[in-house]
C-alpha cells in the first residue's frame, strides 16, 4: 500500500474514533474514489502516490465547484459544508503556486516560445507545453491558461 493512501486510512480511523463527521465522510467518500480508480480498466492495479495525488485534486475541485453551485443556488449551509470538504483535502495536496511564482513560470515560458518563433495568442499551446510539467499539481489548468493568456495577450 502506498505512504498516501496508508495516511488516508490513518486519518480516517484517527477521525471515526475522534467522532468527526466531516472528516470522516470525507475520507471515506476520498478512499472510495481511490478504490474506484484502483479497480478501473480491464485488471485491478495499486496506485501510486502521484496517481492518488490526482484523484485527490479531482475530488477538491468537485468540491469547489459543488460549493459554487449551491452558493448560487440559495444553499449557503451546503455549500459551506463543501467548502470545509474541499480544505479537508487540500491538507493533502502540494502547497498550491501563489500568483506572483505562477506570474515568474509563465513569463519565462514565453520568452521560451519566442524563442522558438511563437508569438501572440498563437503561442498558447506552446507556452502551455512548457508551462504544464513545471506546474503539474501545484496550479490548477483553468488558473494557469488564464495567466498565460493575460501574458500573451
Amino acid at each position: 500500500m502506498t505512504t498516501l493512501k496508508a495516511q488516508l486510512q490513518e486519518d480516517l480511523t484517527t477521525a471515526i474514533k475522534a467522532r468527526d463527521e466531516l472528516r470522516s465522510s470525507t475520507l471515506r467518500l476520498t478512499l472510495s474514489a481511490i478504490t474506484k480508480e484502483e479497480v478501473a480498466g480491464k485488471e485491478a492495479r495499486t496506485l501510486s502516490d502521484e496517481e492518488i495525488l490526482k484523484v485527490i485534486t479531482k475530488e477538491a475541485k468537485k468540491r469547489r465547484e459543488a460549493a459554487d453551485a449551491f452558493a448560487q443556488g440559495g444553499r449557503p449551509e451546503q455549500a459551506e459544508r463543501e467548502t470545509q470538504e474541499g480544505e479537508i483535502l487540500a491538507a493533502y495536496l502540494p502547497k498550491q503556486l501563489s500568483d506572483d511564482e505562477l506570474a515568474a513560470i509563465v513569463a519565462q515560458a514565453v520568452e521560451e516560445a519566442r524563442a522558438q518563433g511563437a508569438e501572440g495568442p498563437r503561442a498558447m499551446g506552446v507556452v502551455m507545453k512548457i508551462v504544464n510539467p513545471k506546474v503539474a499539481g501545484l496550479a490548477e489548468g483553468g488558473r494557469v491558461a488564464a495567466v498565460v493568456k493575460q501574458h500573451l495577450a
